[in-house]
């Protein structure tokens, strides 16, 4: 399958890229990307690539368009790909908004192609643990789920993601929030109500940069979860409370870390973290081994002409968020 990369950023050249490579039955055939020293690395890792500037010139030569650009341009590049019966893998989010993201959906189901959404924290090794434990009945009944991607960073760098125009699609609710929800839904279901407080604490900050939100879901189930620019002080990672055990983890996944590092799938320690996660009950504390993570599980679905990602669940995500952000506004429990 003939791939068309468009962008070769952050997400283009660290997530997907190598991903795809690492894939038997496709091949980047084509990349996008204007920026003279990013066309540079994209020919020299992928030297029998096309290295394009505009997405009509990459569609030429593409069965699958991936479109890792910024937030901004998800809508216009996929429903150009979805009108010429290319299928398609969006970054998350799929788009800035539910009801733009909703069109794509709509398009692509009304193009008969493939639609997916790279929602890769699906594949993340502490999660699998996670479902798997929840899965088994090991914590017994859930009653709360703690999730957390806290950074500290301080100083606003350039770019996009710290721009306040909402089309941009930046700030932290959007950008990790599309990753916790749909972690959160995937686990309990589609909430029934969300509280969120939305903070920008940075001086000169255009989008928020500490953000809570809480979910509660059907039977009883409470979603906490954190999302953060401004947290020198990491919680766990992860926390599931069961009526018979708990369940934590520490430090993010180190899949994202390791493809920037070069490592790939298949590598030695790929996806594979060495600190153990712990189970906990109230007589004693015992060390879990923590699943592998498997992002090339994704695109090995894609290449089997699968849906890794239902898209619909991405937008309904996206709804949760819009909902999230209304709360922030009215400081009141908002439905879902």
């Amino acid at each position: 399958m003939r791939v068309a990369l468009l962008g070769y950023g952050l997400a283009g050249e660290v997530f997907h890229a190598p991903l795809i490579e690492a894939t038997e039955g496709l091949d980047v055939t084509a990349i996008v990307t204007s920026n003279p020293e990013r066309q540079a690395k994209a020919k020299q890792a992928f030297p029998e690539a096309k290295i394009v500037e505009t997405a009509a010139e990459a569609y030429e030569h593409a069965d699958l368009a991936v479109i890792a650009t910024p937030n901004r341009a998800h809508v216009p590049l996929a429903l150009e790909a979805i009108e010429r019966g290319i299928g398609v893998v969006v970054d998350k989010p799929l788009a800035a908004t539910a009801d733009d993201a909703a069109q794509i959906v709509r398009a692509a189901h009304d193009a008969g192609v493939l639609l997916t959404v790279f929602q890769n924290r699906r594949w993340d090794g502490d999660f699998l643990t996670a479902r798997r434990l929840i899965h088994d009945g090991a914590l017994g009944d859930v009653i709360r789920f703690e999730s957390r991607f806290e950074r500290f960073r301080p100083e606003i760098k350039q770019g996009w993601r710290e721009q306040g125009d909402p089309a941009e699609g930046g700030g932290q609710l959007l950008d990790l929030g599309s990753h916790l929800v749909d972690q959160a839904r995937v686990l309990f279901g589609h909430p029934l109500r969300v509280y969120a407080e939305v903070c920008r604490r940075r001086p000169r900050a255009e989008v928020e940069d500490d953000v809570f939100v809480a979910l509660h879901h059907a039977h009883g189930v409470r979603s906490h979860l954190w999302m953060s620019a401004t947290a020198p002080l990491h919680g766990p990672r992860l926390m599931v409370s069961g009526l018979r055990r708990g369940f934590a983890c520490d430090e993010l996944d180190p899949q994202e870390a390791q493809l920037a590092d070069g490592l790939r799938p298949g590598g030695d320690g790929y996806g594979e973290r060495t600190a153990p996660g712990r189970l906990v009950n109230g007589t004693g504390e015992r060390a879990i081994a923590i699943d592998r993570g498997s992002y090339e599980e994704f695109y090995a679905a894609v290449a089997r002409g699968e849906t890794p990602v239902d898209p619909r669940d991405s937008v309904a995500v996206l709804r949760v968020l819009e909902a999230a952000r209304r709360s922030a506004e009215t400081r009141e429990v908002e439905q879902c």
